[in-house]
């Protein structure tokens, strides 16, 4: 059976990694998804939800959170694929620090596997995403 993320990672939407002064930046697929999952043109995404700077597209930020941050991501099906790979990131794999500093701040995170074992599947992982 192939690993999938659900081996190592269950997204409990505490909204830790949605905090903060800025928030992911979006790639065309992402905008396209995100225009689809809403409904909107990227006309209407850009005024009602986006921060544009020049070629970086980011979501608003409203009181310290991303804008579409409500007790859980709102927009979970269509939001960025950044935002889906987090905390799955491969800085794990590179550092036992990393895995610890993640692990310990997501409750998502099957900690329980053990380094090892979560480094095994999440390579696994890793060799089938495609953005």
């Amino acid at each position: 059976m192939m690993a999938d993320e659900a081996d190592i990672f269950d997204c409990q939407q505490c909204g830790y990694c949605c905090h903060g002064e800025t928030t992911v930046s979006m790639n065309d697929k992402d905008v396209e998804r995100m225009c689809n999952h809403l409904g909107m043109n990227f006309d209407e995404l850009r005024e009602k939800y986006l921060r544009v700077t020049g070629n970086v597209i980011q979501m608003k930020i409203v009181d310290g959170h991303c804008i579409f941050f409500d007790n859980g991501c709102t927009i979970h099906e269509g939001k960025p694929w950044r935002c889906s790979q987090w905390p799955v990131h491969p800085s794990m794999l590179a550092d036992q620090a990393n895995f610890t500093a993640i692990s310990s701040s997501c409750p998502g995170i099957k900690k329980e596997l053990g380094y090892t074992r979560f480094c095994e599947i999440l390579r696994e992982v890793l060799k089938k995403q495609k953005f």
